[in-house]
């Protein structure tokens, strides 16, 4: 028995050894990511994104220009997120299956995946709230920041450069006429421009340092587009009732939301 435990002996104290030389597996998607975001659809917008992360804390900050700005008496909502899971790139009209002019949602999917994280106001940041419009920045320009616990799937899209930015809703004034005539595969109660991604850019690890957003406001939107303002659109099922084959769209505000 002496012997025995004699041999064990080494043997423990190098695994103990090696555990403590691990690597936190929380810190592998450290570091700053940064990708310009390039217009989808012939959306005639453009952008850029950040995402610094800290640990499992991540601090994005997207800014957008020439997105759809309005539909009847509010403030377009564009809904975003990091995508991932696939390809880590985004889609062009060779993507387009049905030939029908526009690039839907599912029809990019091989390019840039599913929804990892949500880049919302407030609130949840995981797949559920991916359709959730109230939630959404809005109109034809915005800055958008927020901090908040990162999924650790996105994390290893991240470090292993499968993830990549995605910003969605198109003015159906500057599509085909499929953007109004064909109803969205995600909400049948939309039209296809809806719901259709008009920005896209896969997110590139920066070199040490990251990069000055100028950004100050946490979780703003420009021009007036505050988060407790803004026309609402129905993405998805039950949030917003939808009427006919149209938009329905309505202003929201509600005092002392942040």
């Amino acid at each position: 028995m002496k012997k025995k435990a004699f041999l064990l002996a080494p043997a423990v104290a190098l695994g103990l050894t090696a555990m403590a030389a691990a690597p936190a597996m929380a810190d592998h998607a450290e570091g700053s990511y940064s990708t310009m975001l390039e217009e989808v659809n012939n959306s005639g917008a453009s952008g850029e994104a950040w995402v610094d992360v800290n640990g499992s804390e991540a601090t994005v900050t997207i800014k957008t220009s020439g997105l759809a700005e309005t539909f009847k008496d509010g403030p377009y909502p564009h809904v975003q997120h990091v995508h991932i899971g696939a390809q880590g790139t985004c889609p062009t009209m060779a993507d387009d299956a049905n030939g029908d002019g526009i690039i839907s949602t599912p029809e990019g999917a091989p390019a840039y995946g599913s929804v990892g994280t949500t880049l919302s106001l407030k609130g949840g940041t995981g797949p559920a709230a991916a359709t959730d419009v109230t939630v959404a920045p809005s109109g034809g320009s915005y800055t958008y920041k927020r901090t908040f616990e990162l999924n650790e799937k996105t994390q290893d899209a991240l470090a292993n450069g499968t993830a990549v930015a995605v910003v969605h809703g198109l003015n159906p004034a500057n599509q085909p006429a499929a953007a109004t005539e064909t109803m969205s595969e995600l909400a049948p109660e939309l039209p296809l421009a809806a719901t259709a991604p008009a920005l896209c850019g896969p997110l590139q690890m920066m070199p040490a340092g990251g990069a000055d957003t100028g950004v100050t406001s946490a979780g703003a939107s420009s021009a007036g587009n505050d988060a407790s303002e803004f026309g609402m659109i129905a993405l998805g099922g039950g949030l917003v009732a939808a009427a006919g084959a149209g938009y329905v769209v309505r202003r929201s505000v509600v005092a002392g939301r942040k």
